[in-house]
């Protein structure tokens, strides 16, 4: 996300994973996943957690692969927890938006990945970041296409970049992967969106211009603020109506919501 909810901190030190704050549960890539963005959330060790995702091998990511819903919660928990990590242990890179996601951040099964390289090259279905998403990315991940996702626009709610604008983190399940970025975007647009009744324009995040084709365009950004209740009853607002907010880059870390408290069990 490197163009240029309400959320709570829980700094609690009460024990998770069964007792021991740095057990790994099962080789369940997703458990892993939550264990690391559980640990990062409440600052505990997470070096065993990230060993064990890099020990993964292409059989343990097999669901990762072939489920979409496996594959989504599995990502969007790396890439947020990957995000927190890198502000952690290297702030400075932040100050420089390409160093920042285009530097190593996570290793899986033993490819080392940028958070562009999970953003664009995975979530997005390697698309590039530059050209409004419709060009391709010209770079691909070391894990190769077969990771790739097909654009879920909903995605763009629940990556946090680290930036004041970014939405708030939540945890992902595959069984519930859907609900949870219905709710990530209903949460963020009821937040950001602003719908002037007199002259029928509608203020949306800038997110929803850097990515317009993963949004199919302005249309789609309207039929997504219909969707999710964003424009009152009957309200048609013309193709131009769209204004896209600035974008606040102001370093915001452990911008973390209160649904992440679900532990795992």
């Amino acid at each position: 996300m490197e163009h240029s909810v309400d959320s709570t901190v829980d700094q609690s030190d009460e024990p998770t994973m069964g007792g021991s704050q740095q057990a790994v549960a099962d080789d369940n890539p997703v458990t892993m996943s939550r264990q690391l963005l559980e640990g990062v959330r409440r600052e505990q060790p997470v070096t065993p957690h990230q060993n064990a995702i890099a020990a993964l091998d292409e059989a343990d990511l097999e669901p990762v692969r072939t489920d979409r819903a496996t594959a989504l919660a599995f990502w969007l928990n790396v890439y947020n927890a990957s995000v927190q990590l890198l502000l952690e242990d290297r702030p400075e890179l932040f100050e420089s938006h390409r160093q920042f996601f285009g530097t190593d951040a996570v290793t899986v099964a033993g490819i080392d990945l940028s958070l562009d390289g999970i953003e664009h090259g995975i979530l997005r279905g390697n698309r590039s970041k530059y050209g409004l998403g419709y060009l391709p990315r010209l770079t691909t991940t070391g894990l190769g296409a077969a990771y790739r996702l097909e654009v879920d626009p909903r995605v763009h709610f629940a990556l946090n970049c680290g930036a004041a604008s970014c939405p708030a983190v939540l945890a992902y399940e595959p069984a519930t992967v859907d609900q949870t970025l219905d709710d990530a975007t209903r949460s963020h647009l009821t937040q950001t969106v602003n719908y002037d009744e007199t002259t029928g324009h509608v203020r949306v995040p800038r997110l929803c211009l850097w990515y317009l084709g993963d949004f199919s365009g302005p249309s789609g950004i309207l039929s997504l603020l219909e969707e999710y209740g964003q424009l009152p009853a009957g309200a048609s607002p013309p193709r131009r109506a769209l204004r896209f907010d600035s974008y606040d880059w102001s370093k915001a870390p452990r911008k973390f919501a209160d649904e992440s408290r679900t532990e795992l069990n």
